[in-house]
């Protein structure tokens, strides 16, 4: 995997939205908090997916409007209540008091061509090698060899020990990483990353070069 490129592209998408949040013009409320994540690089909205996640202790997928507060300040974004209270509104489609915590992610989430959909599904396929919808160090032990890692060769680290980094990527920010990935993870992930990447056909070679695919 090209990662030195990958994080190129991250640090120039960082700062791309650092320059949009500061020049000051008036923005969209959901287009703003996008930025707000993005400013964060790769892991921001699952930081946000993971602040939501935490407060839905039922299960339900749904919030209110005071967890929704929450979830953003304890994310330390720096949007204001009446854009809060915009985006709440507007995804209260029906006015009972809750949003659908995956209905909005989804739509925070830069949207990306049904190719670049069907190559993150496929890459996170072959990493869930038990079908069961997360990735865990068990399932990479099948798929992603560490032999050839600098620093397995050089006994830096073991092979669980470069497996367990690896599924970091994807849960940099938690308050309480719990070395699983679920496919909302995944794509929220690389939702980020395909917004660094203008042309679908070098997501696509980025993805499969990765995952071998």
């Amino acid at each position: 995997m090209p990662r030195e490129d990958l994080f190129s592209k991250e640090a120039a998408l960082k700062n791309q939205a650092k320059r949009e949040l500061a020049n000051g013009l008036e923005k969209d409320s959901i287009y703003k908090l996008r930025l707000q994540c993005f400013s964060r690089g790769a892991t921001g909205i699952l930081g946000l997916a993971r602040a939501f996640r935490v407060m839905d202790d039922d299960g339900s997928k749904t919030l209110n409007l005071e967890e929704f507060k929450k979830g953003i300040i304890d994310m330390g974004l720096d949007v204001n209540e009446s854009d809060i209270d915009d985006m709440f509104k507007r995804f209260d489609t029906d006015n009972n008091g809750t949003i659908n915590m995956t209905e909005f992610l989804v739509k925070l989430r830069p949207p990306m061509s049904a190719s670049r959909l069907n190559i993150i599904e496929k890459a996170f396929n072959k990493l869930d090698k038990n079908g069961d919808g997360q990735i865990t160090v068990d399932d990479l032990k099948n798929v992603y060899s560490v032999r050839d890692h600098p620093k397995y060769l050089s006994g830096e680290m073991t092979e669980k020990e470069i497996l367990v980094n690896f599924l970091k990527n994807f849960e940099a920010g938690a308050p309480n990483p719990d070395g699983i990935v679920t496919k909302e993870e995944f794509d929220n992930y690389y939702a980020t990353i395909s917004a660094s990447i203008d042309n679908d056909a070098y997501f696509d070679l980025v993805l499969r070069r990765a995952y071998k695919l």
